[in-house]
């Protein structure tokens, strides 16, 4: 049985079973398929769950910063990626993670280059940072001449060993429909396979490609020509998945338990304590309207529910939330009670809540605690 009395105010909800089992269902994916799985550690940010990845025999990480990479450092992981460009203002702290570790830096520049190669005293693979349609960061994948200074300056660094070609293929994020994720991840890996392919006529052969997204790596049959993969948010899943057909109701394993503190059936409303500093102000948004989160009934079995069909988070404030919730279920509703709240986008989330509390009770400690 699961009992939540001693829940006082928002409080993030794992439910355990179903996170070993969605790094379960992706490590033997990348296994059969003879790809390096290296999943993305910033969604959940934690030592404890990090441990759980080790027992299905994964031995590297992605993270998405210095204070994330040392933090996995301290606790045994020893082969890292930093999936962000290099900060130069953080050289020295890269210096010392190189001497402990086996480390992934990314670069997109030569002039990053020269100032790595002049710094660094001890050996880092380097990713160049391709852009396949995200247009966030990294050199445009149909630019072959952009890339080739970069590869030639890596050549005058005998510390800076060249990897390969990395992308986040993040625009799937904001596709309509399965088939769109699809498309976009295998026109992802096409577009890396042209550039690996142009590099290697002029000289640079051997480049590995890592790619990496949820929606993408959780949808396709066949992970295509790449060496790696490396998805983070599908160890939880959240409403931005479901509602995108990525996922499963039984997947999604995190939710925010929020107080209800009134009920306006006048206006189908239910105003509880979990506002933007809990859920973040991520949102999907269905027939033109922002919702900033599923809804769900608190299950003394599974945890929570499936979502409601019709209820949503329509509202944040800082601490307030504002639910629609459809009329048949007002009545059962009273203040004090809890509402489950599925997230937009558990990355932002879990990153600002600081710990979870398993369905059964136990708290499990994150980086930010």
């Amino acid at each position: 049985m699961v009992d939540f009395s001693d829940i006082q105010k928002p409080t993030l909800l794992l439910h355990p079973g179903r996170v070993r089992e969605n790094i379960r269902m992706m490590a033997s994916r990348a296994r059969a398929q003879g790809k390096r799985f290296r999943p993305h550690f910033k969604t959940h940010q934690s030592a404890e769950i990090g441990e759980w990845f080790r027992e299905e025999g994964i031995t590297s990480i992605t993270v998405s910063s210095v204070d994330m990479a040392i933090y996995f450092a301290d606790h045994g992981w020893g082969d890292i990626t930093l999936a962000f460009p290099v900060n130069l203002r953080q050289v020295d702290e890269l210096q010392e993670l190189a001497a402990r570790i086996k480390l992934g830096l990314l670069v997109e520049s030569a002039e990053v280059v020269r100032s790595l190669g002049a710094r660094l005293t001890h050996g880092v693979n380097i990713w160049l940072k391709v852009d396949t349609g995200l247009h966030r960061a990294g050199l445009p994948w149909d630019q072959t001449s952009a890339f080739l200074p970069i590869l030639a300056g890596l050549e005058h660094h005998p510390f800076l060993n060249v990897a390969g070609l990395l992308t986040h293929a993040g625009h799937s994020y904001h596709a309509d429909s399965p088939d769109e994720i699809i498309h976009i991840y295998n026109e992802s890996v096409k577009r890396m396979n042209i550039l690996r392919q142009s590099l290697a006529s002029s000289g640079w052969r051997g480049l590995e490609i890592s790619i990496g997204d949820t929606p993408g790596c959780s949808l396709v049959a066949d992970f295509g020509e790449v060496d790696e993969i490396r998805p983070g948010n599908f160890v939880f899943y959240d409403a931005q998945q479901l509602s995108a057909g990525v996922c499963r109701v039984e997947q999604v394993a995190a939710a925010m338990a929020c107080p209800v503190v009134a009920v306006h059936p006048e206006r189908s409303e239910i105003v509880v304590y979990g506002g933007a500093i809990h859920l973040s102000k991520d949102w999907i948004e269905v027939n033109g309207e922002r919702r900033f989160g599923l809804v769900a009934l608190c299950h003394s079995t599974d945890g929570w529910n499936a979502p409601i069909s019709g209820a949503y988070v329509s509202a944040l404030s800082q601490e307030h939330g504002i639910v629609h919730m459809p009329e048949q279920y007002l009545a059962e509703i009273q203040p004090g009670d809890l509402m489950c709240i599925i997230p937009p986008h558990i990355c932002l989330a879990a990153q600002a809540m600081g710990f979870y509390r398993t369905i059964h009770g136990r708290r499990i400690e994150m980086m930010k605690s």
